[in-house]
């Protein structure tokens, strides 16, 4: 009897591994992207095919080395939908709804909930939750994992909003998601992948650190927490989710790096490129929000902060949300997790969806100059000028031939800015925001605020 047994079991066994499974990913309540080849994927053992059913439509696809992959046909949005895996086995996921994919990354900004963290609260939160009912929004979390070799999987669940999944998940994704599907009327699917206190480095693949950021490929030997070391992210939390269709990215993060800042352009550019190259989507739309002024941690917080401007500015299909008036002087994590999703809704509303007649971005330093003893500035993304809205100006500078910066006053004449002081009779450089702690004061008239920005390029 216990021969019998055994053998039933291992014939069980065999049974399981033969069966094809789909990518953790491809659950029940899941969101497909819409107006794009959709890619259906995952593992077989003994199968040589398998068929994938969709809106009464089959799919035939072969089996190699274990793997199988389907492109469906472009949909549009809609559902509830089933879909249906066919090997020797059967496996039919429901209420499956097609719209708007994004992956939404980063650190602890990204990663903080929308009910918020002990002692650090998250504006509007508790309406938000008891609002969040919405069977269109659906939202995956990303299990944390490091890992030494890039995985292709990951633990997670599909879950439509409800204020028991939302209060739990990332407040800027799902401030985002929200006005998303407020403005498209379609479904929408948030993928939150992110882990506090990480660096861009750890998000990145490693082929790509050792051939174009080298820079980092030593600190395997010198750094203690996994999640902080070069390329570990991605290969847990990043690579299992390349072959899923998404429409695009929203990131936040830039804390960790600031005490390094200098290399921080080319990283970041070479992560948002290995991303792309790995999707092959082409350059899809890649979002992200500068980081907040701080008291603490030095001016590295504003050359990071160039160092982001300076990726939008050159890097394709980007775009920079500006905090500098949202910050807190002695909370990393500023509370107005609304405004920063909503923001990042503009940049994909105007940007990717072609809303017209809307601001998205903050005036962003254009040029200088000088009549007199004052620096006349002029800015791209503020049409019609910019304004204070009633907040005392602060944090200008400027400098004459001998490179000293004073503390200077700001004026708006008729939409336009001008920075002077009596230290200086013929400013040569004007900086505003260029410190750890600023209150942003600076704005076009539809109320986004102005990035830091400096004139000159010197060291100091």
């Amino acid at each position: 009897m216990k021969k019998i047994t055994l053998l039933i079991v291992v014939f069980l066994c065999k049974m399981s591994l033969a069966q094809v499974t789909p990518n953790p990913l491809f659950q029940n309540n899941m969101v497909l992207q819409r107006n794009a080849p959709i890619a259906v994927f995952g593992k077989a053992e003994t199968e040589k095919s398998v068929t994938v059913t969709f809106k009464n439509k089959t799919y035939n696809t072969k089996v190699k080395n274990g793997n199988w992959k389907v492109y469906l046909d472009k949909s549009e949005a809609g559902g509830p939908f089933e879909l249906s895996i066919n090997g020797k086995n059967e496996i039919t996921l429901s209420n499956v709804l097609v719209g708007e994919v994004w992956l939404c990354s980063g650190q602890s900004n990204m990663e903080m909930p929308v009910k918020g963290n002990i002692g650090q609260p998250v504006i509007g939160s508790n309406l938000a939750i008891l609002n969040s009912a919405n069977t269109q929004i659906r939202l995956f979390e990303v299990g944390k994992k490091a890992a030494a070799e890039p995985l292709d999987n990951c633990e997670g669940t599909w879950k439509t909003a409800t204020p028991e999944s939302v209060k739990d998940f990332s407040a800027v994704a799902y401030f985002y998601g929200k006005m998303l599907q407020e403005n498209l009327n379609v479904p929408i699917g948030l993928i939150n992948s992110s882990w506090g206190g990480t660096p861009a480095e750890a998000w990145t693949p490693n082929e790509i650190i050792k051939t174009e950021l080298k820079e980092f490929s030593h600190w395997k030997s010198n750094m203690s927490k996994p999640q902080k070391l070069p390329s570990l992210l991605y290969n847990g939390m990043i690579h299992p989710l390349e072959s899923y269709t998404i429409k695009g990215a929203i990131w936040y993060q830039g804390e960790a790096n600031k005490t390094y800042h200098q290399s921080y352009t080319k990283l970041f550019s070479a992560m948002i490129g290995s991303w792309r190259s790995r999707w092959n989507q082409g350059d899809f739309p890649f979002y992200f929000v500068q980081i907040a002024p701080l008291s603490w941690g030095g001016d590295d917080q504003a050359f990071l902060r160039e160092k982001q401007l300076k990726t939008m500015l050159t890097v394709p299909n980007t775009g920079m949300v500006v905090t500098l008036d949202l910050g807190e002087k002695e909370n990393i994590h500023p509370a107005e997790k609304q405004k920063v999703g909503q923001r990042l809704a503009l940049w994909a509303l105007a940007k990717t969806y072609n809303f017209k007649g809307i601001e998205f971005s903050g005036p962003i330093y254009k040029s200088m100059k000088v009549v007199g003893n004052k620096a006349s500035v002029q800015f791209n993304y503020a049409p019609n000028g910019v304004a204070n809205f009633g907040k005392k100006m602060s944090g200008f500078k400027v400098a004459g031939e001998d490179r000293i910066f004073y503390d200077a006053q700001a004026k708006i004449v008729k939409g336009q800015l001008e920075v002077f002081s009596k230290e200086v009779q013929t400013p040569i450089a004007v900086r505003y925001g260029w410190s750890a702690w600023v209150d942003g004061s600076l704005f076009n008239t539809a109320g986004l605020p102005a990035s830091s920005f400096r004139t000159d390029n010197w060291d100091n």
